[in-house]
C-alpha cells in the first residue's frame, strides 16, 4: 500500500530488504556495529567486508552507536547505495524509555538521510525482532515519525519505505497507512 503527503511516496512492502534500490537502507543494528543476527547480519552478509570496514572506522571515532542514534556507511556490494544503522530498543515493558528511543531511531535516521540528500530509504521493523518490542505499537511509532516528517515539508526524501520481512508486520503498516489516510494527511 502506498499514500501520499505532501509529495512524499509512502509505502509498506513484503520483501527482502538486502534487494531494495533505494539511496539508503536501515540496519536495525546493534551498538557494537560488527553485525549480528536478523536483519543486521542479512546486510552484512549481502553488503560485504566494506560495511563492516566503516563500521570498524565509526567505532575507531566514537565506539559504535548508541541506542535511538544512527550512522551512516557504504552498502558494500548492496544496490543501496548506502546503510544507516541505527541501534534500536529492547523491551523491556515499555516503563525505560523505548517509546521514546524507538521514535529517536526514525528521526535521526531521517536527519541523516537529509544531510546527505537522500531521495529514497527503506526502514525495516526496527526492534520487534529478537529485541521484543510489540509490532502494533513499533508500527505506530515509525508511521507516526514518518507523517511528521513529511508534514514538516522541509526534507530531501521523496520514497519512504517500509520492508516487511513477514505478512503479519505487514498488515499493520498497512493500517497505520490506511488510518493515517483517512484522518486526512
Amino acid at each position: 500500500m502506498k499514500i501520499v503527503i505532501y509529495g512524499i511516496e509512502i509505502e509498506a512492502v513484503q520483501a527482502d530488504i538486502t534487494r531494495e534500490q533505494v539511496d539508503a537502507i536501515v540496519n536495525a543494528a546493534n551498538s557494537s556495529l560488527l553485525g549480528g543476527g536478523g536483519v543486521d547480519g542479512a546486510i552484512h552478509r549481502a553488503g560485504g567486508s566494506a560495511i563492516l570496514e566503516d563500521c570498524y572506522r565509526i567505532r575507531e571515532r566514537q565506539g559504535g552507536c548508541r541506542t535511538g542514534e544512527a550512522v551512516i556507511t557504504t552498502a558494500g556490494h548492496l544496490p543501496a547505495q548506502h546503510v544507516i544503522h541505527t541501534v534500536g530498543p529492547v523491551w523491556n515493558g515499555g516503563n525505560q524509555q523505548e517509546p521514546d528511543l524507538l521514535r529517536s531511531c526514525y528521526v535521526h535516521c531521517l536527519q541523516l538521510a537529509d544531510k546527505h540528500g537522500l531521495k529514497s530509504i527503506s526502514f525495516p521493523n526496527i526492534s520487534t525482532g529478537i529485541y521484543g518490542y510489540p509490532k502494533p505499537e513499533a508500527a505506530a511509532i515509525a508511521l507516526d515519525v514518518v507523517r511528521q516528517y513529511a508534514e514538516a515539508g522541509h526534507g530531501s526524501l521523496k520514497l519512504i519505505r517500509f520492508v516487511c520481512f513477514d505478512r503479519d508486520n505487514l498488515t499493520l503498516y498497512e493500517q497505520q497507512l490506511e488510518r493515517i489516510q483517512l484522518a486526512g494527511a
